[in-house]
C-alpha cells in the first residue's frame, strides 16, 4: 500500500506546480482515490497546509491579508479552508501578535478534521480535495512583502507601544458610531470633528511625555488596512489623507488591496478607526444622493458613483489637512516633539519603502456625482476642538 506521504507528494507534485489547472483534477483525483485513508489524508494536508501558512508569516503576510486574497480570487468553502489552516497553525503558540486574526479550532483531533469537513461542506472528496489544493496553490505563490510586525512565537518587542487609553479609546468609537448612525449632516459633523479632538489630543499629549522622557522608548510601527474594490483608487485617497492627518504614511498596494500605513502605535489606532467610520458615512451619504438623483428622474450610474466618491475623498483631505494644521498651531509650545515623532514616522516609511511609484487617478467625469461628493465630504467635516474652519 503506497505510503500517504508519497500519495500526496504525487498530487502536490501534480497539482500545486502545475502551469494549468489540469493538474488540479488530477492531483485531486489522486487525493479522493484513498476513500479507506481519506482520514490519514486529511490529517497529511492539513499538516502541510499549516506549513505552507507559516511560510506566508515568514514572508511578511498575516492572517487578513491572505483571508482578504483568498475571498478576492477564490470562494466561501476555500475562505473556511484557509481559516482552518490558520486556526490549526496558531494552536503551536501561547500568544499571538496584536492585529492577528484568531481563528478557532473546531475540530476535535487532526485524524477527525478531514471527515468533519466533509460534513461541514456537504460535498464529495474529490471537490474538497480540489479547493484544499487550490488553497495551498495560492499561499506557495504568495511573494514576500514588507513585514509589519512580528511573527507568531517572536520574542516579545522590546519597545513598548502606547495604546489609545480605554476609556478614550471607548468615547471615540461611541462618537463615530452615533456619527455613522444618524441622518442629519450636522450632528454627524459634531460627533467626528469631537472624535477627531480627542485623537488630536492624544497624540499631542503622547509626544509631549515622551519628549520629557515620562514614557520608554517607542518605535514607529505599521499595519495594513484592506483597500477593496469597487472604486478601491478613491478608498485610497480617502486613507492617505486620513494617516497623513493623523501624522501617520500610507502606501497603497493596488494589486493586493491594500495599504501599509506607517505611524505611532496610538496613531495607527486612531486611522483605523476614523478611515473606518468615514467610508461608512460616504457610502451611506452616496446611497442617499443616488436615491434623491433617482427621484428626480436622472439615472445614476457606476460612473456617478467613482465620482462621488473620488470629490469625498480629495475633498476630505484637502480639509482633514487644514484640520491637522490647526492642531498643531494650537500646540506650538510642543512643536518639537511633533516634529521628531513625524521624523522618526517619515524615516521609518523610507525604510519599509525605498521605492514607490504614483499612480494617475481615473478622472471623475460625472459633474452631479462629484458636487454631491464633495456636499457629502463638507458634511463629514472633522476640524479640531469642534469647531468648523474657513471653506
Amino acid at each position: 500500500m503506497t505510503d500517504l506521504a508519497e500519495t500526496v507528494d504525487r498530487a502536490f507534485a501534480a497539482a500545486l506546480y502545475a502551469q494549468d489547472d489540469a493538474g488540479l483534477d488530477t492531483g485531486a483525483s489522486v487525493l479522493a482515490a484513498e476513500p479507506a485513508r481519506w482520514g490519514g489524508v486529511g490529517r497529511e494536508l492539513l499538516a502541510r497546509g499549516e506549513s505552507y501558512v507559516r511560510q506566508a508569516w515568514e514572508r511578511g503576510w498575516q492572517p487578513a491579508d491572505v483571508l482578504r486574497l483568498v475571498r478576492r480570487d477564490l470562494d466561501e468553502r476555500h475562505i473556511r479552508i484557509t481559516g482552518d489552516l490558520i486556526a490549526g497553525e496558531a494552536r503551536r503558540y501561547a500568544r499571538l501578535p496584536e492585529r492577528w486574526i484568531g481563528v478557532e479550532v473546531w475540530w476535535t483531533g487532526d485524524q477527525e478534521y478531514a471527515d468533519r469537513l466533509a460534513q461541514r461542506e456537504r460535498t464529495d472528496r474529490f471537490t474538497l480535495a480540489t479547493a484544499f489544493l487550490e488553497v495551498l496553490r495560492l499561499l506557495i505563490r504568495l511573494p514576500s512583502i514588507e513585514p509589519v510586525g512580528p511573527l507568531p512565537g517572536d520574542p516579545l518587542d522590546e519597545h513598548e507601544h502606547a495604546h489609545i487609553e480605554p476609556r478614550m479609546l471607548g468615547r471615540i468609537r461611541a462618537l463615530l458610531a452615533k456619527a455613522e448612525a444618524t441622518t442629519f449632516p450636522e450632528e454627524a459633523e459634531a460627533l467626528s470633528a469631537k472624535a477627531q479632538e480627542l485623537m488630536a489630543r492624544h497624540t499631542v499629549d503622547e509626544a509631549l511625555l515622551a519628549a520629557r522622557g515620562g514614557r520608554p522608548a517607542q518605535v514607529p510601527g505599521a499595519c495594513r488596512i484592506g483597500v477593496e474594490p469597487p472604486y478601491e483608487e478613491a478608498k485610497a485617497v480617502l486613507l492617505d489623507a486620513v494617516a497623513t492627518a493623523n501624522r501617520c504614511r500610507a502606501v497603497w498596494n493596488s494589486a493586493f488591496e491594500f495599504s501599509t500605513v506607517v505611524g505611532f502605535e496610538s496613531d495607527l489606532e486612531a486611522v483605523e478607526l476614523l478611515y473606518t467610520s468615514l467610508l461608512v458615512q460616504g457610502t451611506a451619504a452616496m446611497t442617499r444622493a443616488e436615491a434623491a438623483q433617482r427621484a428626480g428622474g436622472r439615472k445614476r450610474t457606476k460612473t456617478f458613483r467613482q465620482s462621488f466618491l473620488l470629490a469625498y475623498a480629495s475633498r476630505l483631505g484637502r480639509r482633514l489637512a487644514e484640520t491637522a494644521e490647526h492642531t498643531a498651531s494650537e500646540a506650538s509650545d510642543n512643536l518639537p516633539a511633533l516634529v521628531a515623532r513625524d521624523v522618526a514616522v517619515t524615516s521609518r516609511a523610507d525604510e519599509m519603502f525605498p521605492k514607490t511609484t504614483t499612480t494617475r487617478l481615473r478622472g471623475a467625469t460625472d459633474h452631479a456625482g462629484w458636487e454631491d461628493g464633495t456636499a457629502a465630504a463638507d458634511a463629514a467635516h472633522v476640524g479640531g476642538r469642534g469647531k468648523p474652519l474657513p471653506r
